[in-house]
């Protein structure tokens, strides 16, 4: 319906944002309701879904048709409820969500180690090590460490292993030379486009259940949180659990 008639919606688009996304059946002008054949119900979807439309609009500008209908149709879910035994402790809506996100990521870690057997990489964190390098052309190392949320001691050390193997190698910076780049060896180059194809692998054997629409989907919905954080999470390293949750939470 959203395609019916492109002048008919355009100027619907028009009247529902120039009336601050509220309409109401007896407010709307007589003239919208003669542009549709099937007469005021049939408009009446319409209006409400340009409505929708609009509404989500103003909270993600950039967003496109293609994401809205993934987001209407993510919102039209059954909401599962679930019935908790007595005397156990289960998690509420928040941290069935992260828990469930928590145990795909272990799936994809187990999977991952194995498919890497025999590449000369042991887990996911050094395959996103070399990629960081890869992409970044040669950064120094705290950008690597930072950009894969490690610790710099344990970030430290990976990199460290992943030297001793000849998969990268260090120099100092041109201006400074206190400052270390990393850049892969032809080993490591070798190395990441082996992984590469093997986690491929993996992960479409993780996801083989869902639809390309629903990766999409599972994506759009996840990448606000992986924004967020992304932006703060090392500024707020040296602060306590409530310094951090009283600046994210509203």
């Amino acid at each position: 319906m959203f395609f019916y008639a492109g002048k008919t919606t355009f100027w619907l688009y028009l009247y529902v944002k120039q009336n601050l996304l509220v309409v109401k059946n007896n407010a709307f002008p007589q003239f919208f309701i003669d542009l549709f054949p099937k007469g005021r119900n049939y408009m009446n979807k319409t209006v409400e879904l340009v409505r929708l439309w609009g509404e989500y609009e103003q909270r993600h500008p950039e967003a496109t048709i293609e994401d809205f209908c993934r987001h209407q149709a993510s919102a039209t879910l059954r909401q599962e409820k679930t019935v908790v035994p007595e005397g156990q402790m289960q998690p509420d809506l928040n941290g069935a969500l992260v828990r469930l996100i928590g145990r795909i990521a272990k799936f994809h870690g187990v999977y991952t180690s194995k498919a890497f057997q025999g590449t000369a990489l042991d887990q996911i964190e050094e395959f996103g090590m070399l990629v960081t390098i890869f992409n970044q052309k040669e950064p120094i190392k705290s950008e690597v460490i930072f950009g894969n949320i490690l610790e710099l001691s344990s970030g430290t050390n990976m990199l460290i292993r992943l030297m001793k193997r000849g998969l990268i190698s260090e120099y100092a910076d041109k201006e400074d030379k206190r400052v270390k780049r990393l850049r892969l060896t032809a080993k490591g180059e070798k190395t990441l486009k082996r992984a590469k194809q093997l986690l491929l692998k993996a992960v479409a054997m993780l996801v083989q259940d869902l639809t390309d629409d629903d990766k999409q989907l599972c994506l759009q919905l996840l990448r606000p949180i992986d924004a967020r954080f992304s932006a703060i999470v090392q500024k707020q390293k040296n602060k306590t659990f409530e310094e951090i949750y009283a600046e994210n939470m509203p």
